[in-house]
């Protein structure tokens, strides 16, 4: 018995064919041009951080041994532009001195934010193949080398360091870990998206994510940064 031939092509599904090829085509390029905003965008960023090493030269100051060193004539003058306490407390306004404590009490959330953190990752991540991410990265007290604050200064400033390293190394392992469980981009834009949600699959492409989740996966194991490969 023969079997039936397959039945040829009308016009009509010759147009679908068509228009149904030319929305594939415009979707490839329009993920190629955001992938190129997005990978300037990095390097944008990069020439930021090497304009900010330059700082280093223009206040004379340098890295020792992991310690921040002043020449000596710019520290003698930082010295004396040190406010004392008492005029630091007597010209600061009465609201913020009165929030103070209600600052200070959030160390409590971020200090078990930090530890469940570092308990997640040092569990999980061997489980899935995610290289841990190294919290002094993140975590940097360097301010307290500066001479010209005071003790209350540098306790603020030592604070807010610890508090948004703590934010920034929790936002990298959650980074790691929506790269390895769910790496797709959202349909709306987001405000000031991690460094690895440029490499993400776009919003419904579907055999993308198929074939780029397995790819994705296999750079955490090696990962020692933020920076991704395009």
């Amino acid at each position: 018995m023969r079997k039936p031939s397959a039945l040829p092509l009308v016009d009509g599904d010759a147009e679908v064919t068509a228009s149904l090829a030319s929305v594939v085509l415009q979707l490839y390029a329009m993920a190629s041009h955001l992938d190129e905003l997005l990978n300037g965008i990095s390097r944008l960023e990069r020439d930021v951080e090497t304009e900010l090493d330059r700082a280093g030269i223009q206040w004379r100051y340098h890295l020792e041994a992991g310690r921040v060193r002043f020449e000596r004539e710019v520290r003698l003058a930082h010295r004396r532009l040190k406010q004392g306490l008492f005029r630091f407390l007597r010209e600061s306004s009465i609201p913020n001195l009165l929030t103070a404590p209600v600052i200070y009490g959030m160390i409590v959330p971020i200090v078990i934010l930090d530890v469940s953190f570092c308990v997640y990752q040092a569990i999980c991540f061997p489980v899935y193949g995610i290289a841990r991410v190294r919290r002094s990265d993140y975590l940097v007290m360097d301010r307290h080398h500066l001479a010209y604050l005071n003790a209350i200064e540098k306790l603020n400033c030592e604070y807010c360091g610890y508090a948004n390293g703590v934010f920034a190394y929790v936002r990298e392992i959650a980074a790691r870990t929506e790269q390895y469980w769910c790496p797709i981009r959202h349909a709306r834009r987001i405000s000031a998206p991690h460094t690895r949600y440029r490499n993400f699959v776009d919003y419904g492409d579907a055999e993308g994510y198929h074939r780029r989740l397995i790819l994705l996966r296999r750079q955490l194991p090696h990962d020692r940064g933020d920076d991704q490969p395009d």
